[in-house]
Parts: structure tokens; sequence; C-alpha cells
């Protein structure tokens, strides 16, 4: 398995270079980010060899045991999945970005934990962009309220929006709930706010949300192969 993660990497580089160019974005202007929960570490040492420094994970006790066995490595810990209250503070101390925030009340324990001897916490607010029960995330009309009030808290630096649609199949339905999370970013940064990522896009929906102004995928499947 770990001898096909760098073809699968580079196929993955070459969809979203290749949606670049198609939708006109300028080359480099989508990152990626290999979503790595539940994969062993030597799995993220593979990819890390082959130049992938960001890795996203969903499972605090999990991710906190990777890392500690990948110290060595410089990589970049993104966290990206839904965030108790009471579990920030290893969150806070360890990651460079959160992507996961749907909770003023989440922000500010990142904020007061967060320790000054680190950069800024990199964070995005999550959007429930398809309005499901059953999916985390701020109501749109919630949204400009929570970003004014996170964005004014101490060792936090706001960047952006993310979102988990619905699936859809087709791409012009696949494009519209994620030009929607676009416009609304669109009207944060038009009140003021300087925000430069968003953060949306999986394995089925790349293109789309390239397309939409996607800044950063996170990519589990089709690197990783289907989760058992």
């Amino acid at each position: 398995m770990n001898s096909d993660l760098p073809a699968r990497l580079a196929a993955v580089l070459a969809r979203i270079r290749a949606a670049e160019r198609r939708f006109e974005r300028p080359p480099g202007s989508v990152r990626l980010l290999a979503v790595s929960k539940t994969q062993p570490p030597a799995a993220i040492v593979t990819l890390a060899r082959a130049g992938q420094c960001g890795f996203g994970e969903n499972y605090l006790q999990e991710s906190v045991e990777k890392m500690a066995e990948l110290a060595e490595l410089k990589l970049e810990w993104h966290f990206i999945g839904p965030i108790q209250a009471n579990k920030t503070r290893p969150i806070a101390e360890r990651f460079a970005w959160v992507h996961s925030v749907d909770r003023l009340k989440v922000a500010e324990r990142l904020s007061a934990q967060r320790p000054d001897s680190l950069p800024p916490l990199n964070l995005c607010l999550q959007v429930n962009i398809s309005r499901e029960a059953s999916k985390h995330g701020l109501g749109v009309a919630e949204v400009p309220a929570v970003a004014k009030a996170v964005s004014a808290l101490p060792r936090l630096r706001l960047r952006g929006l993310m979102a988990i649609p619905a699936p859809a199949t087709g791409f012009d339905a696949q494009r519209e709930p994620l030009a929607r999370l676009r416009l609304l970013q669109e009207r944060l940064i038009a009140e003021g706010l300087p925000l430069d990522t968003l953060s949306m896009g999986m394995t089925e929906d790349l293109e789309a949300a390239i397309a939409e102004g996607s800044t950063l995928v996170r990519i589990g499947a089709a690197i990783f192969g289907p989760r058992a």
C-alpha cells in the first residue's frame, strides 16, 4: 500500500493543477491537505518523503499520538474534525490550523489556551452550507457576527471558511453550495475581514471546488484509497 502512495499523491496534484488551468486560477493557488485520519504513521512518512507537508486529522487522541511519533518531521497539522469544548487545549497547543470551529465558545477557548510561544492559531469557521441536520457548522446567518467576534480574539488568526456540502451528482449540482460559501466569504471580505482561505473540496468534488474559488482541498480517499 505505502508503495502506491507517491503515485496517488502525484495524481491528485495533477488533478489540482489541471483544474487550476481549466478554471483560470493562478498556478499553485490551491493547496492540498492530505486527510490522514485512521492512517498509520508509516503512510504519513511515505507522503512526507514525497513532498507532502500538510496533514488533516479528525480524531484528537489518534492525532496526538501520531504527532508525538512523527515529531522529527516538519509537518503542518490541521484539525478538521468536530471539536468538543472540553478538549480544546491539546488542539490549541499542538495544531497549526483548525478548520472546524462552529461555536464562538470553542474559539474563545482556543484563544485562551494557545501558548504565547507559538504563532497565532490559523482558524476557519465551519459553515453548514447545505443545512443538514446531521452536520456540524454555523448557519449562514450566524457567520458574520461570529466571524467578527473571532477575528478580535488574541492568539488566533481567522483565515476563512470551511464546509462539507451534502453529496451531489453532477458538476453543476456540486458547484451550487460551494458558490454560496464563496459568496459568503466575499461578503465578509467586503465588510473588512482579511480572509484568504476557502477550505472546500474533497475527492469527489475537487474540480467543482476549485472552479468556485477553493484555496485548500482536503483529500483522503484519492490518496489513501477507500476507508475500511
